[in-house]
């Protein structure tokens, strides 16, 4: 097999010891110190309910969407923009109170297919496409690190949206914006709505660049990007224990992939299997030496490429990952997902 380019200098990488949780990103002053109106009980279910901390971003973008259509906040920016609050939303809008599933999980909750386990769906759009946006959390224990958009039926890429809802939102309104030109009837809505972003955004002291300096210190600190793009990051010590590469490379790997997904036969596959089960062999000696980022970043490739043959190897890998790493929760979310993995109902509320 051979060999991935060198990893970065240690000088980029996150120092700490194999075991040690990864801190909360610090803010560089663009983030909000002001609170939004939800109350406290309100964040303490969402608390309960995700055991997730969730940004005060959140929060505010809740208050201008109820200024925007108090009868129906959720379906605030369904008109202008196509796009529906869910997931967390949802529980501000009391609608797991109504839900017709007697015992909901809310982490599969607006859960697409290739959603990893640090991604949380808080914006559903396009049916089509399964275009959705979310947060995208390194630990279960910190706040988010940026929010990402997945188009769930096109495949696994995660693409970066700024570090708060509204920037995301904005952005997104600016490609819509020029999708459509700019003679069109909605003009006026987009420039309005344009208009509120921005204003609550500086009032608030939330930037709305699509990359932030804090994603850009996350940035040095990704060990490798993985099949979605996003990065994982884990800690790596000054002896730089942390992580080791595969030894394939991305596209060496989705080669192995599509020969087992592609098989015409179970000898086949059991053939093609080979060096796939070679790989997991040295993730395992990687875990006896505390390079844990080795196996995650296997099980997270594995769960990107998406076929159901591999979901046996991912509860193998991914489990154990989070375990080691002390994402537990994370560990408890890929396996709901993978036990009922699908791109249709999505929606924990609805009985299926």
């Amino acid at each position: 097999m051979t060999g991935r380019a060198k990893r970065k200098p240690k000088a980029f990488q996150e120092s700490g010891t194999g075991n040690t949780v990864v801190k909360k990103p610090c803010t560089d002053g663009s983030k909000s110190t002001q609170l939004s109106q939800v109350n406290s009980n309100q964040r303490d279910e969402i608390l309960q309910l995700y055991k997730l901390q969730m940004p005060e971003d959140l929060y505010h973008f809740w208050d201008i969407c109820k200024e925007l259509c108090p009868e129906n906040p959720c379906g605030a920016l369904k008109d202008t923009l196509g796009l529906q609050l869910v997931g967390p939303f949802d529980i501000l809008a009391e609608a797991h109170k109504n839900s017709n599933n007697p015992q909901p999980n809310f982490h599969l909750h607006w859960r697409y297919f290739y959603d990893p386990p640090e991604f949380q769906t808080i914006l559903k759009g396009s049916e089509e496409s399964q275009h959705h946006i979310g947060y995208y959390r390194d630990t279960p224990d910190s706040l988010p690190s940026f929010v990402g958009e997945n188009e769930a039926k096109k495949g696994c890429t995660i693409t970066q949206m700024g570090d708060n809802l509204f920037a995301a939102v904005y952005l997104f309104l600016l490609r819509k914006r020029k999708e459509k030109g700019t003679k069109n009837e909605m003009g006026e809505d987009f420039d309005s709505l344009e208009a509120k972003l921005r204003d609550r955004a500086e009032s608030l002291s939330l930037s709305l660049e699509q990359k932030t300096k804090v994603m850009k210190q996350r940035d040095k600190k990704v060990v490798t990007k993985t099949f979605h793009g996003a990065g994982i990051v884990v800690p790596v010590d000054k002896n730089d224990v942390g992580y080791r590469e595969l030894p394939e490379t991305d596209a060496g790997l989705k080669k192995i992939c599509r020969a087992i997904a592609d098989a015409r036969n179970d000898e086949e596959r059991v053939k093609a299997f080979g060096p796939l089960q070679e790989m997991i062999t040295f993730v395992q000696f990687a875990n006896d030496e505390c390079d844990y980022g080795m196996g995650y970043e296997l099980g997270i490739d594995l769960f990107c490429f998406g076929s159901h043959y591999f979901h046996k190897v991912i509860k193998q890998l991914l489990p154990m990952a989070y375990s080691l790493l002390k994402r537990n929760l994370f560990g408890e979310i890929v396996e709901a997902h993978l036990s009922s993995r699908s791109h249709d109902n999505l929606d924990q509320f609805s009985a299926h």
